[in-house]
């Protein structure tokens, strides 16, 4: 079997006609992940008994005639998702031996669901970053070409679903931190709304912008992760009592064309082979008879200040927590990342320049959220290059303290204003590596995005293109 040609939908539908079973399917993914580990360190966790168990579980299931919307479907989970009675690291030494006693909510639903964990993914340690060569694991390796990076801070999570290792996998987002991975890894990256997702048993890194979400190889398979993840959770204050829409059905459906914003900012200072791919997908949405409009939007170079002071202060109060007492080994363990945000934050947060740094840059975001409200009553999305890039090289952040908020410059104002986006793959580079676009939607517009998103995905085949590994 070629698992690359699997999704969320077919595997299911081979699983519920009997002609694979879970525990199989389940094999055959530990088998890979054996196999492909030492290249790519995509795992900090591999739960293989676990999984075997969850997988044998799904197939009496599936002999009792029972069904749930991920029943025996293999996924990976990044490692920062408190997993009961697995490590969780957020891969950082300081929780090396941290065994989480209780699920976080996005795991209690993914498992209410029948999924079978393969193990928990390589990040950023703490999330910090945006290549996962922050990772006290050593970085994970981008499947398309090995010599460079899968991106961050959810690259483990990217890299095992780009290299067929999970079906799909789920990440965390604080600023690009799921559509940026997809991009690089040639994937489907779904951040949803600030609060569509509960953050409830997530190690937070800025509570105010954080928001799992499912990276995927189709948009069908997001959107049925989405539906499975998305709702109030009375754990979590800040989650919206909105209902659930069945996005995967609702999706199919195009009821009128839409008009595509575009801002020329940000189409600025982004590779040119980058430029080229989106024009051409968001020509082809143009044939398909929707609307584009240009539009002006805050230059998204702006949002890197607000961004790093809001982040930084927040990492500060987030990370005071994390003491040895409480979760293992004490904070001496700390990366230099860690602490130079946690110092950063501290000083923005400190009498005397509360006002001056982290006042202010509050302000400046309530400008950005106003800016795409104003956007949102002319348009019905935004579309612009993803990352300003293709992957880079492994060793690309050496040096590099901003290297994170300039790399995720172009997803930043979404996340900062608690938007929905979603990466879709456009194309290739020269050098064979992927390129992704995005479709920024309003608070809670998931059904436009996934609308959109699967028009595209259903006149391409980026989706079927597989690393050479």
């Amino acid at each position: 079997m070629n698992l690359h040609d699997l999704t969320i939908t077919t595997a299911k539908d081979m699983l519920i006609k009997r002609e694979i079973s879970a525990a199989e399917l389940t094999k055959m993914y530990l088998e890979r992940i054996a196999k492909l580990e030492p290249r790519l360190n995509a795992f900090v966790t591999v739960t293989k008994e676990k999984a075997m168990e969850s997988a044998e579980k799904a197939d009496q299931l599936f002999r009792e005639s029972k069904d749930a919307p991920l029943l025996g479907i293999p996924l990976s989970i990044k490692d920062n998702f408190n997993t009961k009675g697995i490590r969780t690291t957020a891969s950082s030494k300081v929780l090396d031996n941290y065994i989480a006693p209780y699920n976080a909510t996005v795991v209690e639903r993914l498992e209410g669901a029948g999924m079978v964990l393969l193990g928990k993914t390589n990040m950023d340690a703490w999330a910090h970053g945006s290549s996962t060569e922050t990772s006290d694991y050593g970085p994970s390796h981008n499947p398309w070409n090995t010599d460079y990076l899968p991106g961050g801070s959810s690259g483990g999570a990217a890299a095992s679903v780009a290299a067929d290792e999970a079906l799909a996998a789920i990440g965390s987002e604080t600023a690009g931190s799921v559509r940026g991975p997809a991009s690089w890894c040639g994937l489907v990256g779904l951040k949803p709304t600030y609060g569509r997702v509960s953050r409830y048993g997530v190690i937070a890194m800025a509570s105010s912008t954080d928001s799992p979400g499912p990276i995927t190889k189709t948009v069908t398979d997001a959107a049925l992760i989405l539906e499975v993840l998305a709702g109030k959770d009375p754990l979590d204050a800040t989650t919206a009592t909105k209902d659930v829409p069945h996005y995967s059905q609702s999706m199919k459906t195009m009821d009128k064309p839409m008009t595509i914003g575009i801002a020329d900012d940000y189409f600025t200072n982004v590779d040119p082979e980058t430029v080229a791919k989106v024009e051409e997908a968001i020509k082809l949405l143009e044939g398909k008879g929707h609307i584009v409009k240009k539009i002006e939007l805050f230059d998204p170079q702006k949002s890197i200040d607000v961004y790093t002071i809001l982040m930084r202060s927040e990492v500060s109060s987030n990370l005071a927590r994390m003491d040895g007492i409480r979760f293992g080994n004490d904070r001496s363990l700390f990366g230099e990342e860690a602490m130079r945000r946690m110092m950063l934050g501290t000083y923005a947060l400190s009498s005397g320049y509360y006002d001056a740094y982290y006042k202010k840059t509050q302000k400046v975001r309530t400008l950005i959220i106003q800016d795409f409200e104003k956007a949102y009553k002319e348009v019905d999305v935004i579309i612009g290059p993803t990352l300003p890039s293709p992957a880079l090289p492994i060793g690309a952040t050496a040096d590099n303290p901003m290297f994170g908020e300039m790399a995720d410059v172009l997803t930043e104002p979404s996340s900062i204003a608690g938007l929905c986006g979603i990466n879709m793959p456009v194309g290739f580079s020269s050098k064979g590596l992927p390129i992704g676009m995005q479709i920024i939607g309003p608070q809670f517009g998931e059904e436009t995005i996934l609308k959109l998103a699967y028009q595209y995905e259903q006149e391409t085949d980026w989706q079927k293109e597989a690393p050479n590994l």
